[in-house]
């Protein structure tokens, strides 16, 4: 016979009164019902767990340990169900989200303010990797969201919403009098080309526009972040491929200039990506609401 639960709650309650009477009357149970389960757990763990007096009940040796064991059960389950009361209100919790440098700057960093700001308790654990990268810890559950560039081509994630990113063609002030022409393709990779390492996807969305225009184009610069290349190309190195937003206040500022092309560079959109198939932890769909309304 399995043991039922219960009995190890009316066993809690008849050792805190050492009375079987009284711990049927605070259990709102009859008296015989209460001696039966206790004989019930006795018979079903082979010990004696009571020693039966006049008046009331004493705990042998063995239920005197098996009340700090029954005791230390039911803590934990009552820290559980106040710990699952405060995810529900998001008292506490933990949201993990990855994205790389552009995303987090321009999409994700001004929504984490406000969740931030609404949900003090939820400790926040941010990751800023490549797209690959972040694919493989949300497959793997190590984190919640990725904020990824799209498309995105893996049946164990789901994308569950969507931003459109401009990106543009940029130059500093030593390559200025570029920005009065249309430029072909062509005479664009002319320019020296500051690019993403390998690997990247923003490095492959540009291989890959200028490939659309009959141009292998060949970086000059191979650089880790948007900073860098951002760095790089106000110096006068080259031109450099980057995302509206991130230059902005350099476009507005004249450091940096943009740069007309003959084909725009197409709109890249980026993706809200989940674990397919997995329920998000409260904290995190929390987030998803702010992401995608």
């Amino acid at each position: 016979m399995a043991i039922n639960s219960e009995w190890y709650r009316i066993f809690l309650h008849a050792a805190e009164s050492s009375n079987l009477t009284r711990a049927a009357q605070s259990l709102h149970m009859t008296q015989p019902s209460v001696s039966y389960a206790i004989k019930q757990l006795e018979e079903e763990l082979g010990v004696r767990l009571f020693d039966r007096l006049p008046k009331g009940v004493r705990l042998t040796h063995e239920g005197e340990e098996l009340l700090r064991h029954v005791r230390q059960a039911f803590a934990e389950l009552e820290a559980a169900e106040r710990s699952m009361k405060k995810r529900l209100r998001l008292n506490e919790g933990m949201l993990r989200v990855g994205a790389n440098g552009a995303i987090i700057k321009h999409f994700l960093l001004p929504i984490l303010d406000t969740y931030h700001e609404r949900n003090p308790g939820i400790r926040i654990q941010l990751s800023q990797e490549r797209t690959r990268l972040i694919l493989d810890r949300l497959k793997k559950g190590a984190l919640d969201i990725g904020c990824v560039y799209l498309p995105v081509a893996d049946e164990e994630i789901e994308i569950v919403g969507s931003q459109i990113s401009l990106y543009c063609a940029v130059v500093g002030q030593a390559f200025a009098d570029w920005s009065q022409e249309v430029l072909s393709a062509e005479k664009l990779a002319r320019l020296p080309l500051l690019m993403l390492s390998p690997g990247s996807s923003t490095r492959s969305f540009i291989e890959e526009w200028f490939q659309m225009q009959g141009v292998d184009a060949e970086a000059d610069f191979e650089l880790n972040s948007l900073d860098m290349l951002a760095e790089f190309t106000e110096r006068g190195y080259g031109v450099s491929f980057l995302p509206r937003a991130y230059v902005e206040p350099q476009l507005k500022d004249g450091t940096l200039v943009e740069l007309r092309t003959e084909i725009p560079l197409p709109d890249r959109q980026i993706g809200v990506a989940t674990r397919k198939h997995s329920t998000p932890s409260m904290a995190a769909k929390s987030f998803l609401e702010l992401l995608i309304h």
